[in-house]
């Protein structure tokens, strides 16, 4: 059985790994460089024994597929993660890789070229010690940060091909609880189409689209409902012209939240439900939920429970929890797949300057990821 005194003596290999990936920037708008990382991967895990390929993707980067043998007939676990980040070319320059203080620093480190390298090393234990393991697929998308509008058709073509899904997204707060529910993600623009005039000499003869857009978010307050984990928000607005001007056009994105398929339909039919206050006003809804929520389903459970008894055999308690941000892991969720995440590495500050990760929770992360793969 692999042990973190296992992985702990790979620490030095895994964070010279973790300080190549977070060196080569990989922002989710520039293909190039994101294209650069999945190369770079590719090779690594052809190295550890895997067939590697690349999905060539003509908008986005490219997503790499990594395919490890097993010793059973059995379907294959699916390892799910991502290799963008949300952070712009040129910010090592401010944010520089960096071991101090009991963690290791910069941008994408946590969320989540930490789980990657944890990912990597974890399947290397497997390999050295010949721990008997069904068959293994790594898929590492390249836009997830930015709604996984290029990769999702390939997520979940695998997860259903597999037994189960272990997401490297990071674990949850400082205690590295894993993710057993997500919310549902949906993204909806309003746009409100009204009359101009001049503010001034004949305001009466406008409409005011801003004015409308006002009440419009007033009605989106309703929609709210924290018991139940339901929340909207409007996020983006605009509108107008000039000061003087009564505006003839007005804009809002707004971002939704839900915790079951249920509340998405609903949240989905109150928002195509809204119509304009003043009946000289259009207004129009576009957008939809984008990622269906990740439930805590008996499925889900259950593979909780395996890994929280390989956390037991290992001398430390895995705790369960849910978050209200989203990852790929909800299609697979979704799609019935037994689904685990936050399985990644264990810190704070994702898409902030603090980013960081705790350098005492890898080597038990990557002995929870083996032990977990190696139970399956």
């Amino acid at each position: 059985m692999i042990t973190v005194s296992d992985a702990r003596a790979r620490e030095p290999q895994l964070l010279s790994d973790l300080k190549a990936l977070v060196e080569i920037e990989s922002p989710s708008s520039d293909k190039s460089a994101v294209d650069h990382l999945a190369e770079f991967l590719a090779a690594r895990l052809e190295h550890l024994g895997a067939y590697a390929q690349i999905h060539q993707i003509k908008n986005f980067g490219n997503h790499v597929q990594a395919d490890f043998a097993g010793i059973s007939e059995s379907k294959p676990v699916l390892l799910l993660g991502h290799i963008d980040t949300v952070w712009e070319l040129g910010t090592l320059k401010q944010m520089p890789f960096r071991v101090a203080d009991g963690r290791a620093w910069g941008p994408g480190v946590l969320d989540m070229k930490g789980g990657v390298a944890i990912a990597i090393h974890a399947l290397a234990l497997l390999r050295e010690q010949k721990v008997p393991h069904p068959p293994l697929r790594m898929l590492l998308v390249s836009d997830e940060e930015v709604g996984s509008h290029s990769s999702r058709q390939i997520t979940e073509r695998l997860a259903l091909e597999s037994q189960a899904v272990l997401v490297l997204e990071p674990g949850q707060g400082l205690d590295g609880a894993v993710k057993t529910a997500r919310k549902g993600v949906g993204v909806y623009q309003l746009k409100v189409t009204g009359v101009a005039a001049h503010a001034g000499v004949d305001p009466g003869e406008g409409a005011s689209a801003i004015h409308e857009l006002a009440h419009q978010i007033e009605t989106l307050t309703t929609f709210v409902d924290y018991s139940r984990g339901l929340t909207v928000n409007a996020g983006l607005i605009g509108g107008g012209t000039r000061s003087n001007v009564v505006a003839a056009e007005a804009w809002a994105e707004v971002d939704v939240r839900v915790k079951s398929t249920a509340d998405g339909k609903l949240i989905d039919e109150k928002m195509r439900s809204l119509r304009a206050r003043d009946g000289r006003c259009k207004v129009a809804v576009s957008g939809g939920i984008n990622r269906p929520p990740m439930e805590r389903t008996d499925k889900v459970l259950a593979l909780y429970r395996r890994a929280a008894q390989v956390g037991q055999s290992l001398g430390f308690r895995v705790d369960e929890e849910s978050t209200g941000g989203g990852s790929d892991g909800n299609f697979t969720a979704a799609l019935g797949v037994p689904t685990l995440d936050g399985l990644g590495a264990v810190g704070e500050g994702a898409h902030a300057v603090h980013e960081s990760i705790l350098l005492d929770q890898i080597a038990p992360r990557v002995a929870l990821l083996a032990g977990l793969i190696g139970s399956l």
